[in-house]
């Protein structure tokens, strides 16, 4: 009997309390592509729907992307919405105010791949907080591999939005990112003139093409090198 009870009053204590067990139910969505794909362009349709449906809504990107506006987000096609720019998440309720933060129904989050608290922000909003968070990022990089924490969201959500972008090259649908320049770090922020969206076989045939550039880049640099040496011998 004693042993029921006990099991019982820990079942108890792991229960929420009133105030959290009537708190409204919050959600995740997910919105994730290639560059190019409207991501952004989605996220600012919901947020707009999610206004004009009377609920209060604020929007957070990036400080790293400064590209179009420091505090607006801004799709490719030059639609705008304000924004607060952090450099994390978990800074997100103080610059916004603890008042400001309880009245809140909607979180925005745009570039979510350079969040690297993302997890844990949209656990804690959604399912102690109530907040509906939509989550708008690249799921991949430009060697198709995972791009910060965007993936870790999806057991998380309540659904995910795969989109695609048009193939630069032959107009099919575009499911990846092609880097067309040298650079190698991961973390590279520009827009067409670095990036472009593209199919599979223009995926791989563009790799290809790079690494090919590459080594005649390379090449030339080992025989202007040793023409260099050359030179100074003489």
């Amino acid at each position: 009997m004693a042993s029921s009870f006990r099991s019982s009053a820990s079942l108890s204590s792991n229960l929420p309390s009133s105030a959290s067990a009537h708190r409204a139910s919050g959600e995740v969505h997910l919105i994730v592509g290639p560059m190019f794909a409207g991501k952004t362009t989605s996220l600012l349709r919901r947020i707009k729907s999610e206004t004009n449906n009377g609920r209060s809504v604020a929007i957070i990107k990036s400080s790293k992307d400064n590209r179009y506006a420091i505090d607006s987000i801004v799709t490719h096609d030059g639609a705008k919405f304000p924004c607060l720019a952090l450099p994390d998440l978990s800074s997100f309720r103080q610059k916004f105010g603890d008042d400001a933060y309880e009245k809140l129904d909607v979180i925005g989050i745009d570039e979510a791949q350079f969040f690297e608290d993302l997890y844990d922000f949209c656990l804690k909003a959604a399912d102690h907080d109530g907040k509906t968070v939509i989550v708008a990022g690249l799921d991949g990089d430009y060697l198709r591999r995972s791009f910060g924490s965007v993936l870790d969201v999806v057991p998380l959500a309540d659904t995910v939005t795969k989109l695609t972008a048009r193939c630069e090259l032959c107009g099919k649908r575009a499911f990846f990112t092609l880097r067309k320049t040298e650079d190698k770090q991961t973390e590279l922020i520009a827009g067409s003139d670095v990036y472009m969206p593209v199919c599979r076989q223009h995926y791989v045939n563009g790799q290809v093409v790079i690494e090919a550039a590459r080594s005649v880049i390379e090449s030339h640099k080992v025989k202007g090198e040793a023409y260099s040496e050359v030179a100074s011998a003489v």
